[in-house]
């Protein structure tokens, strides 16, 4: 198959795993491909994303690994196989590839657990306040270029919103949820909807109460990104150069156990929405 044009977070996530699974039996990729009938120029471009590869040579290449999970395979092939042009490449072009490869993995995700402690997650922002953080944070915008985040962003919550929608658990500090980060009534209509997503059952929220003590988690914020199987979880975290994408086991278990820690500091839903209720009587 010839490279293709455009590597996608995805892609990249696919050529990694099957590298994995070819380092694990201690094979070179010269070998691997004497196997498969190839040369190693060609394992190293589909173990990079920069070709494609078919579910056939997928299945021969688990087997020459060794590899005996049927899940696990027989996701690889799906995401081999898989030709969804989602609504986020009408975007290619104009807007980061990091925008596209976000909302690319949202929405193949299994489920999505989210900790954001300084504003309100991306998911759950009304138009009004992501172009108020937009406009803030990157002054060096044009209009034209704060809208267009806008409108990807609002996209974004098309994976709650579906008829079958994505599982997704955000924990929230009390402190982003009172931060105006436009005037009060923008500030009132964003608690209000998020309460609207609770109430249609779109969104579980937890909100770490100001009071909490013994909450040392500021630098916890996450993106957490169920995978078909748990081999393919992936993790979104803020890095000196961008989003980092995780998906090394140890840092996943890591990342799991930072989760449940900030989710005991957190309250429960139904006492998060009684405070997200109370503040908006405050407005």
């Amino acid at each position: 198959m010839p490279p293709k044009r455009h590597l996608t977070a995805r892609r990249v996530r696919l050529g990694a795993e099957l590298r994995k699974l070819r380092e694990a039996t201690g094979m070179t990729a010269r070998e691997a491909a004497e196997l498969l009938e190839a040369d190693a120029v060609q394992i190293s471009q589909i173990e990079s994303g920069t070709v494609g590869v078919s579910a056939k040579r997928v299945r021969r290449m688990a087997a020459n690994y060794a590899c005996t999970d049927a899940a696990l395979i027989d996701a690889l092939v799906e995401m081999a196989t898989d030709r969804t042009r989602g609504w986020w490449e009408e975007y290619r072009g104009v807007l980061p590839q990091v925008f596209l490869d976000g909302a690319e993995v949202e929405h193949h995700a299994a489920f999505l657990r989210e900790v954001v402690i300084h504003y309100v997650p991306g998911l759950l922002q009304t138009a009004d306040y992501a172009r108020s953080v937009f406009t803030y944070t990157r002054p060096e915008l044009t209009q034209d270029e704060v809208d267009l985040r806008v409108e990807h962003r609002t996209k974004r919550r098309g994976v709650i919103e579906r008829e079958i929608p994505t599982p997704y658990e955000t924990i929230v500090h009390e402190f982003a949820l009172r931060v105006h980060v436009n005037d009060r009534e923008a500030s009132l209509s964003q608690l209000r909807f998020i309460l609207d997503k609770i109430e249609a059952g779109q969104a579980t929220v937890r909100v770490i109460p100001i009071e909490c003590e013994g909450f040392a988690g500021a630098g916890a914020s996450m993106l957490y990104l169920g995978g078909a199987v748990p081999q393919l979880d992936t993790a979104l975290r803020d890095a000196p150069t961008g989003v980092a994408y995780i998906d090394a086991q140890p840092r996943l278990e890591q990342l799991r156990i930072l989760f449940e820690r900030v989710r005991t500091a957190s309250l429960e839903p139904t006492a998060s929405r009684d405070l997200i209720h109370r503040l908006t009587k405050e407005l």
